[in-house]
Formats: C-alpha cells, structure tokens, sequence
C-alpha cells in the first residue's frame, strides 16, 4: 500500500520541474502545460469518493486491483503519447487510477489497525509517505530528466506498479462485496466538471490578450451550474456519492473542510519554491530538485515524531500546531521574495512546510476516519482523500493562478500567492478549533 501511495504521490508533482523539456517536446505553450499539472489532481481528486463508494460495493481488493491497473496502463500512455493531447489523456486517465486505487488502499489500512495508538502510527506512516512522494517528485524529476529525458517521469513507475499488482493478489485478502447498489457516476463526473470548469475560468481571466472575453465568465458560470446539479443530484439519488449519514459526523465534516483549507496552501507552497528557484533564479532542473532535498528530510523526520505527539497533544492541537508552521512557512515565502535572497534562503521554509505536513494532515486524517466501520470506511477515506486532493489543486488554481496573473502586473506574485495563502490558512484554524474529538467519540457511540 505504501508502494502505491508513494508513485502516486510522486506523480503529483514529478511533472513541475519537466514542464519546460515537455513543451519544447511538444511545441506548446505554457498556458496549454497548465492542463498536464491540474489536470491530473482535479480528475483524481474528484473521482475519489466514487472510488470510495466502488470499493465499499464491489470489494476493497478487486478495486484496488483495477485502479491500480489503471493507473499502470495510464503511466505507460503518458510516457510513449506521440502527440501532446494523448499526453493529457494519459494524465487524466492516471488521476481516474488514483481515485479508483487509494481510497480501496487506505480503507484496507484503517480496517487492519484498531483506533488509537496502532491507527494513529499506521497513518502518519501513510501521510509520510505521500508526503515524500509528493516532495521527492521533484528532485528525482530533475534526476531523470537529466539522465534519461521527460518521458522516464512517467515510464519509471510502470515496474513498481506490476509489484504492487502481484502484492495485492497475494498478500491482500478478499472480502465480501455489499449488496450490490448502483454507483452516483453522474454526481461523480459533476464534482469532476465544477473545478475542471473553475480552473479554466480563474486562469483565462488572469489573461490579458482578450481573444477570448467571453470564455472566462462562460465557465464561471458552467462551474457554478455543476456544482448546483451536484447538489441536487446528491439530495434526489437514492444512492448519493456520499450518504446523508456522513454528514452527521460535525468533527468529520470540519476535519475535511479544515483539509482543503491547509492543503491549499500546502500544494501552493510546493510550485512557488519551483517557480522562485526556477524562474527567479534561473536553477536547472537537477539543481532545482537537490535544493528540495531538506523538504523530503524533514518529512520524514516529522512522521517519527508527529504519532507521539498525537497521543499527548490530541488530533485538534496537533492540527493547530500544523497550520502554524506553514503559516510561517508562507511568511517566510513571501519575505525570501522580496529580499531577493539566494535558493539556501528557501530551507527554513521548507522545513516548516514539512512540519504543517506533518502535523496538520496526518491530524485532519485521524479525525476524518474516527469512528469508520467496515460499511464507510471507503467513502470515509475517499471524502477525505478528495478534501485533500481538490484542496491542493484550487488552492493552486486561487493563489497561483491569481498570484501570477498578467492582469496583476507590478505585484510581486510570491507575495500575492503567500497572502492569499495565509488568509485560507486563517480560516482552515478557525474551522479546526470548532473540532472536538469528544463530539466525535460520542456521535459515532451514539450515531
């Protein structure tokens, strides 16, 4: 399982720091390259609850192996697409292996381990290593574009994807599918159209050229649409993406809306250490990727430390402490900017960051399975696991998007994207102190 979590981790962000060789490959612009990044986190992350759902009807195995293969098969087109659109294409399908694969991966996890010590450990092993996917898919992006070309980022899981197969027939067993029930597909293509249709209007309306007026207001407004039919197909299904049952959980529901407030910032923070180390400074890919090394350490140093603490300190302080560090971290962003100071200034922050990782995320994640039984256990990670997903990729479409935009001309974007940043952070601690495990234990006891 942690194979798994690891190369799609890795896939989240191992296409950052190759952005430049893939569109000179290609021959396409910047503006088009945005798609290869969001692309695959808005996909992803909004068929992860249908994934959860998948796994609770079907069975956590079978699923798992189908997303797995998915994902697998998504890797290999991407790494041999001839054109630019079959690149895409096998990035999209790689975020639909992921939605399918992890939430059946991480239900498996919290049904072996009991709630409490065992649980908590397992999962900061979890968050740790999607951390550090997520962070070493920037340095070993630099390594392979500079030893073997941008096609190996994708090509390079293929084999590690075959083991986690041939693990899963072995070592994974069976189960009992539920009754089988129909799966909300639309719903789940509508939470995948509402952000795909956002991003592109937040993005086209940061554009100054004007060739398109109308296309920014026209898919604010097809965003806005499907998240209404969303809603109201949810309410009128007689078997919702996520059952009404969820949301009688107060702790559950703050904890992932808390998780999409942090890992905002979070993913934010991620592309504004490339784009400063990159652009700003003019750092090569490999250079680039062996400055973010500190990040990786640091996670994992934080993932030792992190399930002590959770037992002393409690899931809502750990949270708080979390959401501290990275709003120091983004402080600190926004100060190395406009100092103008050298890619070493960056370590500080990044390890801070991997401090808000670590304490923040493996927190929300413990409040957001508490009390799961072996019935939602995969829609209790799948919610999750969106929260944090479609968290990251709006929060990159906001603050980036709106940070680095044309029409903000005479900003300095690091310091735009940090303040935004910093203010999502504010309300992601607002939310967090209305948590109260205590509620949580007697809702699920009582519920």
């Amino acid at each position: 399982m942690a194979m798994l979590q690891f190369f799609i981790a890795v896939d989240v962000t191992v296409v950052n720091v190759a952005l430049p060789s893939i569109g000179a490959g290609f021959d396409v612009s910047g503006h088009a390259l945005t798609w290869v990044v969001v692309g695959y986190t808005i996909t992803g992350g909004g068929l992860l609850m249908f994934g959860g759902r998948l796994g609770d009807v079907l069975g956590r195995r079978h699923v798992l192996l189908l997303g797995t293969a998915l994902f697998g098969a998504a890797s290999l087109l991407a790494g041999l697409a001839p054109t630019f659109a079959l690149l895409v294409v096998g990035r999209l399908l790689q975020g639909a292996g992921e939605a399918i694969a992890l939430p059946a991966a991480m239900a498996v996890i919290v049904l072996m381990f009991p709630e409490g010590p065992r649980r908590s450990r397992a999962l900061s092993v979890w968050a740790a290593v999607a951390s550090c996917g997520l962070v070493l898919g920037f340095v070993l992006s630099g390594i392979i574009i500079e030893l073997l070309g941008w096609r190996w980022i994708f090509l390079v899981s293929v084999p590690f994807v075959a083991v986690v197969l041939a693990a899963v027939v072995f070592l994974v067993p069976g189960e009992r599918p539920a009754e089988p029930s129909p799966v909300d597909l639309l719903g789940s293509l509508l939470l995948v159209a509402a952000p795909l249709l956002f991003t592109l209007g937040v993005v086209e309306a940061g554009e100054t050229d004007g060739t398109l007026p109308w296309l920014p207001p026209a898919a604010l407004v097809g965003a806005a649409a499907a998240g209404v039919l969303f809603i109201r197909t949810e309410r009128r299904s007689r078997n919702p993406l996520v059952p009404p049952r969820f949301f009688r959980s107060r702790p559950r529901v703050l904890a992932n809306l808390a998780t999409v407030l942090l890992s905002a910032a979070l993913s934010t923070s991620f592309l504004l250490f490339t784009y400063y180390l990159q652009d700003r400074l003019g750092a090569g890919p490999l250079q680039a990727g062996l400055v973010m090394l500190p990040l990786a350490v640091s996670l994992i140093a934080a993932s030792v430390l992190v399930p002590r603490l959770l037992g002393r300190w409690g899931a809502r302080a750990c949270v708080l402490a979390g959401i501290g560090f990275t709003v120091l971290a983004m402080a600190a962003i926004a100060l190395i900017s406009y100092l103008e100071a050298g890619g070493l200034a960056m370590i500080p922050a990044m390890v801070l960051i991997a401090a808000g990782m670590g304490f923040g995320i493996v927190g929300l994640q413990y409040v957001a399975v508490t009390g799961v039984t072996e019935d939602d256990a995969g829609i209790a990670s799948g919610v999750q696991r969106a929260a944090d997903q479609l968290g990251g990729s709006t929060g990159v479409t906001i603050y980036v998007g709106i940070g680095f935009a044309p029409a903000l001309d005479g900003i300095d974007p690091f310091l735009a994207s940090s303040f935004l940043a910093i203010a999502g952070l504010a309300a992601a601690a607002f939310v967090t102190w209305r948590i109260s495990m205590t509620t949580a234990v007697l809702e699920e006891k009582t519920g």
